[in-house]
């Protein structure tokens, strides 16, 4: 599974980068990022260490401004937990996800025929950049974390699905939530060793393919491993158990000394 990750890169320089539409930090003339509050937007541009549910996220899509042209890739923010379009409305306003799971994750042989995530599978697959994930091992009360990163120093770009959800009664031009689950699959290579379940990642020559939306989903891609070959493996600090933590330390390789306190060997 992923259920807390890092992330560095500032959306700007992330649109820069790949050559898309920055519709994080600044409003475009769809309103597309008005549902997030400026303090939201700008937590959810600084560097965070320890992402954990319900954050605000960058995301890549690809999108038209009109029906006839061509789609182009955007970066937009969303919350970390997808939200069907079907949820019902709770307290003031916001959507009532007390009385189900936390859909943070999907998998991937299940995101074709699932209820929650069969819509969003057709039409609306997104990319979550990150800097790495972690996954823990080890018994109840004392599992060891580890980090998985790229080891050349670049983003990872895990595959994902997004939803729009609006307030029951809402007009219909009123700016929906935007939020978006990571696609998970069997764990490969030495990955293995530290969970049975791993991000699906997409290479960059897949892009485009995954994020198309007028073409159905490719299932050669759900089947694959994307970028496994750049993924290193290092033991951190259990500071990143706490969500309160966050720096870069958490993400920095555990000392001999602290090796041995925590009680493990890679």
């Amino acid at each position: 599974m992923c259920g807390r990750f890092a992330v560095t890169t500032d959306p700007a320089l992330l649109a820069e980068k790949i050559k898309a539409i920055d519709e994080a930090t600044s409003l475009d003339r769809t309103g597309s990022n008005s549902t997030v509050s400026n303090s939201t937007a700008s937590d959810s541009t600084a560097p965070n260490y320890n992402v954990a549910p319900t954050t605000t996220v960058a995301t890549v899509v690809k999108r038209h401004d009109e029906p006839d042209d061509e789609s182009t890739r955007r970066v937009r923010l969303m919350r970390w937990g997808l939200v069907p379009p079907w949820a019902k409305t709770g307290e003031g306003g916001a959507p009532d996800t007390k009385k189900g799971p936390l859909l943070i994750n999907a998998r991937s042989d299940k995101v074709t025929s699932s209820p929650a995530f069969r819509t969003s599978a057709k039409s609306k697959r997104c990319l979550v950049p990150m800097d790495g994930w972690y996954e823990w091992r080890g018994e109840k009360g004392a599992k060891t974390p580890f980090f998985m990163y790229a080891g050349d120093g670049e983003p990872l770009f895990m595959a994902g699905l997004w939803s729009t959800w609006r307030p029951q009664g809402a007009p219909k031009d009123a700016p929906p939530l935007l939020s978006c689950t990571i696609i998970t699959t069997d764990a490969a290579g030495p990955l293995a060793d530290i969970h049975d379940r791993m991000p699906l990642t997409i290479s960059a020559t897949d892009w485009d393919r995954w994020l198309d939306p007028d073409a159905p989903i490719d299932e050669g891609l759900l089947r694959g491993h994307g970028d496994l070959d750049r993924i290193e493996v290092r033991e951190v600090s259990r500071l990143v158990n706490s969500v309160r933590n966050n720096g870069p330390d958490l993400i920095a390789p555990v000392e001999p000394e602290a090796r041995a306190e925590q009680g493990t060997l890679l």
